[in-house]
């Protein structure tokens, strides 16, 4: 049996879907804060990263390496990036994110548990689809910083 690496066909194909499924971009250059707006703002994906950070901890897959962290700054720092990056008025001050996972040798699996996670956690605060797909292009350009690849 041929040994494939699938890891690049793998995110190609995800990056795009995301693509598909979030839409065009505006050709203006106002920002666009539908994303922002329909995660409920900034309150919303608050509510969102909380979920997330419960089901991170009753998650096998990856809750050792969370542990021990700064739960409120955790909180705070994903929140601002998620804002940000949903065209938001909030911005990201936290370290880079190759910089941050540089000794965490996080695995495709692990990557993968926490974005399930973080749909699950959408789901549970009813964002849109589409929303959660919009927001999951944004992030898919950080999986090689986070996996240090």
């Amino acid at each position: 049996m041929t040994n494939l690496n699938l890891k690049p066909l793998f995110v190609a194909l995800l990056s795009a879907i995301a693509l598909v499924l979030g839409g065009c971009q505006s050709l203006n250059n106002k920002p666009d804060d539908s994303l922002y707006q329909q995660l409920g703002e900034r309150e919303g994906i608050e509510n969102v990263v909380e979920d997330l950070l419960y089901l991170i901890v009753e998650d096998e897959r990856i809750n050792q390496q969370f542990k021990g962290m700064d739960v409120a700054r955790f909180h705070q720092n994903l929140t601002d990036q998620l804002c940000e990056l949903s065209g938001g008025p909030c911005s990201y001050t936290g370290r880079e994110m190759r910089e941050l996972h540089s000794d965490m040798d996080i695995t495709d699996t692990q990557f993968n548990a926490l974005a399930e996670n973080l749909i699950l956690a959408m789901e549970q605060n009813d964002i849109p689809t589409g929303a959660q797909n919009r927001l999951i292009k944004q992030l898919l350009p950080l999986y090689p910083d986070i996996r240090n690849l």
